[in-house]
């Protein structure tokens, strides 16, 4: 059996999150904005067979409030790290002819972000463009690359970073009348990396309660 390694900014994160998994997932420290650390923490790591890139950040501001700082910011932690460590398992996967990278992306992709700002809905987008350009690179030596596009999974970016007021107004846009749960997302990412989901890639799931029906 193999093993799950977890990464975030913070061991003290690692080690609250890792409190309600079982078995608690190995952690490592890491910035996944900086392709040093990255590269780093791979070596560590060794072989990957499977990369879930779950680590975003969210920003509300529209274009007019969104600097230069923040735009950079959000584009590193939500796009940058997605492609330096699909970049650094890339080699393995294709020498192994078999692997699964799944993005983390976002319905503010399609929508331009209901609340969520532009410097977000931008970063998604382009993250939803590397999906399919990995995807295109890496399919004929049996490596997969899909994306999730999820719409308010109830984690604190929607408990925390939404006020009631914005939450209401969410919810009265969901068809199904609540948030996404999160054993629901890991439930669309264990099919995506499951054997039998080899002829899937390239391939972007909607997951957002009838938000947006295509």
């Amino acid at each position: 059996m193999g093993r799950a390694v977890m990464a975030s900014l913070s061991q003290d994160r690692i080690k609250t999150i890792g409190i309600d998994l079982k078995p608690s997932p190995n952690g490592i420290v890491c910035d996944i904005s900086d392709p040093v650390a990255v590269k780093k923490a791979i070596l560590e790591i060794g072989q990957v067979d499977i990369l879930v890139n779950n680590a975003g950040i969210l920003s509300n501001n529209k274009s007019e409030a969104t600097g230069p700082e923040e735009w950079r910011r959000v584009l590193a932690a939500n796009l940058d790290g997605a492609f330096f460590l699909a970049r650094e398992v890339i080699p393995g996967m294709k020498a192994r002819r078999w692997g699964r990278i799944v993005n983390t992306c976002s319905l503010a992709a399609k929508t331009g972000g209901l609340t969520a700002g532009t410097a977000y809905a931008a970063s998604k987008g382009a993250l939803a463009s590397l999906t399919f350009s990995l995807a295109r690179e890496l399919a004929a030596f049996g490596v997969t690359v899909n994306g999730i596009s999820p719409a308010y999974v109830r984690t604190p970016m929607v408990t925390e970073q939404l006020t009631e007021a914005q939450r209401q107004a969410v919810l009265a846009q969901i068809p199904v009348g609540r948030f996404c749960e999160p054993e629901e997302f890991a439930h669309v990412v264990r099919f995506l990396v499951a054997p039998l989901s080899g002829f899937i890639t390239g391939e972007i799931v909607d997951l957002n309660g009838g938000v947006i029906m295509d």
